[in-house]
């Protein structure tokens, strides 16, 4: 039985070693030599602290900025642990709101949202990514109609030429991948980043 015993042991042991320590070692060299950046979380720095991530969204409630999609992240509720709240843009919890399109609670928050954009003054249609969350409540990115959407808000807010700012979401404006796959998009933490760079 040994001699059968042995045979397996030394290869679950090299299988082991290959796949869960050397492979996983080569891969993550790998990374870090050819793309450094996005091996390490693709975070960004500012004043030499790191304030986010491009991949993760983030909550900006100020006039100044523009601001993310809604998050349907949660977070157990503090007065029973078999309860969740709503903690939008929680990364530590990363989930859609699971809820049907009929579903009332997001029917209600979704006309709140609308009636919110429209007592702000936002006319005509409102772009879907506006008043809903994305699979994972954290996605980073709006589309650029939402982006321009915001434009007067933020411009008034910091005192800004509308143009001005407008010409800045169309250069964070991110095309389609190789041209073909995925929508335009605008990264909201980037944007907001280069907004506080401009000089008034």
């Amino acid at each position: 039985m040994l001699q059968h015993l042995r045979p397996a042991l030394v290869m679950a042991g090299i299988f082991t070693l290959l796949t869960g320590v050397a492979y996983p070692l080569a891969i993550t060299g790998v990374a870090q030599v050819l793309f450094p950046t996005a091996a390490n979380g693709s975070l960004m720095v500012k004043d030499g602290k790191v304030i986010g991530s491009t991949l993760i969204g983030q909550a900006f409630k100020s006039e100044r900025y523009f601001r993310p999609r809604p998050s349907a992240t949660t977070d157990t509720d503090p007065d029973n642990a078999s309860k969740t709240v709503d903690a939008p843009y929680n990364a530590a919890s990363s989930v859609g709101s699971n809820l049907g399109p009929i579903t009332q609670k997001l029917l209600d928050r979704v006309k709140a949202d609308v009636d919110g954009l429209r007592s702000a003054g936002i006319t005509g249609l409102i772009p879907v990514d506006a008043v809903t969350t994305s699979a994972s409540g954290l996605d980073p990115h709006i589309a650029p109609q939402t982006a321009f959407m915001q434009v007067p808000r933020v411009a008034k807010a910091r005192g800004l030429a509308e143009e001005r700012v407008r010409t800045l979401v169309a250069v964070h404006t991110e095309g389609r991948a190789l041209g073909l796959l995925g929508e335009p998009r605008v990264n909201v933490l980037a944007l907001n980043l280069a907004l506080d760079a401009l000089r008034p």
